[in-house]
Formats: C-alpha cells, sequence, structure tokens
C-alpha cells in the first residue's frame, strides 16, 4: 500500500480507494519508463464488489497527470457511474477493456499500450523471439490478436476474449501489447517483462543475425516462466515506494 494515499470519501470503500490509488499508481509509472501515447491508451482495474464496474482514465488527461480521485468508474455497458462525474471516457478503451473484464473473472487489471518497441514486435511477423531470458519467461503467456481498425466496433469483443484465452499477456498486431492481472501490481509486471523483452528484440535484431538458446534451455525457462506473475508481489511494493520517494501526488 501507498505510504502517501490521502483521505477518500466516506462512501467510497478502503478497497476500491485502494485500486483507485494502484492504478493511478501504474499510470505515473507507465509515464516514467516512457510508454505512454498523449492522451491514448488506458489502463483499468475491477472495482472490488458485485456490480462488475471497473476504473479508466478520464479521456484528455495524460498519464502523468492521473490521481486515484480522477479516475472515472463505469460499468459493463460503459455507462460512467461516478455520481457527478464529468468526464469521459475513451471508446476505444472500453471496447477492449470491457470485453477483457466481461471475459476474466480473474482479470483484476488489464493494461494496453502503444509504446514503440512493443508495436514493433507485435508488427514482426514472428512476434516476440527468444533473445533473452526476459523474453523466454514471456513467451509462454502470449496470445496474439489481429488488427481490426481502431477498436469501437463492440462486435470485436468477442474475437478479442476468444484469442486471449487464458492467458495473460497480448501482442495486438500492428497495435500494441495488452497484460492481465489478478491486480495491478501483477498487470505491470507482465507489462514490464513484455516491454523490456521487445526492447531487445528491436536492439538485438538491429545488430544483425541472433543467436538464439538451445531447446533445452527453452523448455527450462517456459516451467520456470509459471512463476512470472508472483514477481509482483515483490516489484509492485519496491515501485510505489519509487514514486512516493519521487514525491508524486498520484494518491490524491
Amino acid at each position: 500500500m501507498s505510504t502517501t494515499a490521502t483521505a477518500h470519501d466516506a462512501t467510497m470503500s478502503d478497497a476500491e480507494w485502494q485500486v483507485r490509488v494502484d492504478l493511478a499508481a501504474a499510470y505515473r509509472l507507465v509515464a516514467h519508463y516512457g510508454w505512454d501515447d498523449l492522451v491514448f491508451t488506458h489502463l483499468s482495474a475491477r472495482v472490488p464488489g458485485p456490480e462488475h464496474h471497473f476504473l479508466i482514465n478520464p479521456y484528455g488527461f495524460l498519464f502523468d497527470e492521473i490521481t486515484a480521485s480522477s479516475l472515472v468508474k463505469v460499468d459493463a455497458d460503459g455507462q460512467i457511474v461516478d455520481p457527478g462525474a464529468t468526464n469521459s471516457v475513451n471508446p476505444a478503451g472500453f471496447t477492449i477493456h470491457s470485453a477483457v473484464h466481461m471475459a476474466r473473472e480473474d482479470a483484476g487489471a488489464v493494461l494496453h499500450l502503444h509504446a514503440a518497441d512493443g508495436v514493433a514486435v507485435s508488427a514482426h511477423a514472428e512476434g516476440l523471439l527468444p533473445l533473452s531470458q526476459t523474453a523466454m519467461l514471456a513467451i509462454p503467456h502470449i496470445a496474439f490478436h489481429d488488427y481490426e481498425g481502431v477498436a469501437l466496433d463492440l462486435a470485436e469483443r468477442e474475437r478479442l476474449v476468444a484469442d486471449l484465452g487464458e492467458r495473460n499477456i497480448m501482442l495486438l498486431r500492428n497495435h500494441g501489447t495488452l497484460t492481465v492481472g489478478a491486480d495491478v501490481g501483477e498487470a505491470f509486471i507482465y507489462m514490464y517483462f513484455l516491454m523490456k523483452a521487445c526492447q531487445i528484440q528491436t536492439r538485438t535484431l538491429a545488430m544483425g543475425k541472433p543467436y538464439l538458446p538451445s531447446d533445452a534451455a527453452l523448455d527450462t525457462t517456459a516451467e520456470q516462466s509459471k512463476m512470472l506473475g508472483g514477481a509482483g508481489g515483490l516489484a509492485w511494493p519496491a515501485l510505489i515506494r519509487k514514486l512516493d520517494r519521487m514525491g508524486s501526488d498520484y494518491a490524491r
């Protein structure tokens, strides 16, 4: 939990406020690592409770402006449910995020980015290659979804979730990256490993013919990759401490 979280509206549960704080932290961290795309792309998190509401960014805000209280709460139909809310949400964000949240009960958080290295690898015919330990840990979790245009057609949701299946990382072909986690921290760690692997791949391929590991090493690392999501339990609190040391106001 953040050490700088501020008091919240008495009508909001402590559980919802903590999800808001974590999601706002993820927005700030995405901006910190340079993965944001002006006011486009989106990160979301499920609000605890039976209503199947989720939180997403207000459309038109830069990621380094997002705070816990500025996040918008919407229902499965994309309707804003925050009393008195005046902000709108990105229609494409609703299409992508509602698809995953509605289909996956385990989807506590969904992150979607257009960062350059991720888009580059999504456009590569073979997707993510086993060029690094980081990539080999991510590859067993990866699914693919073909590009259909800007995600405004709600009918695409069925195809997207069918392609995702039970995996937690997706390369959206010619578009970007997507990760799913039980909570914000887990989804962020999946994205961190994916983005680092994509950066290594774009640098490696620029140097010429790469060296590939043995099949035995690939098999061993695929088995070890089952532990990847759990890395968030260690790394996420450390990232929160990093933001707090930076004096970020994400938790207001």
